[in-house]
């Protein structure tokens, strides 16, 4: 029997999408890799959010989101403010040029700078898939942004993440993998090759080992 090998996981096409939703006076927004549609008569778009990102909550809530098609012209910015933080501790659209966002007629805020495309969805069913929920949504509306075109997770891996830097070592210490993206840190003489950063969401080889 083979072993099986996790990163053809990689050999996956997948876009990428700034997932938004309101609750009352909260705005927030996470970056989705899973919205495609699944359904031409009726329309129907399934979007599928980690159950780890207050996106998700806000969503099982109000049953509402707007999806940003995000384009081959987004900026690594816009992955760092809606990929590596949390909406539980920072308002993600703080700061946030207002030139840079719109807010649809269903009152969530939806992604102008960096997209191509966006859709106001209402969610109609919900799967529940263990670590994610599958929300089966009607578009209510969508429109095209710009003609740049669609940006893949392939694209954003090889031309838009900053590429790694070679693996730094400090004096004899305790051993830990240090996220080059964000900065997370694991304590562990291994690292587990599936491991996923819970910040930023990036692989184990993004991380450098150091020990101090």
């Amino acid at each position: 029997m083979p072993e099986m090998n996790t990163k053809a996981m990689y050999k996956l096409s997948y876009g990428l999408f700034v997932c938004t939703a309101v609750d009352g006076e909260k705005k927030n927004g996470c970056i989705i890799n899973t919205a495609i549609q699944v359904a031409s008569e009726p329309n129907r778009i399934s979007v599928a959010v980690n159950k780890a990102n207050f996106t998700h909550d806000m969503i099982k809530k109000t049953g509402a989101c707007n999806i940003s098609v995000i384009s081959r012209e987004a900026s690594f910015d816009l992955f760092k403010r809606f990929g590596f933080q949390s909406g539980r501790d920072v308002n993600k659209f703080d700061g946030f040029a207002p030139s840079s966002f719109d807010t649809a007629e269903n009152g969530i805020p939806f992604i102008t700078e960096g997209t191509n495309a966006y859709f106001s969805l209402k969610v109609e069913s919900e799967v529940d898939l263990g670590s994610h929920t599958l929300f089966i949504c009607e578009p209510t509306f969508m429109t095209v942004l710009s003609d740049a075109p669609s940006c893949t997770y392939e694209f954003y891996q090889s031309d838009i993440k900053p590429r790694p830097e070679k693996v730094g070592v400090t004096p004899a210490g305790e051993t830990i993998w240090r996220c080059r993206i964000c900065g997370y840190e694991y304590v562990g003489e291994d690292l587990p090759d599936d491991f996923i950063c819970p910040i930023c969401k990036h692989g184990k080889v993004d991380f450098e080992k150091i020990t101090r």
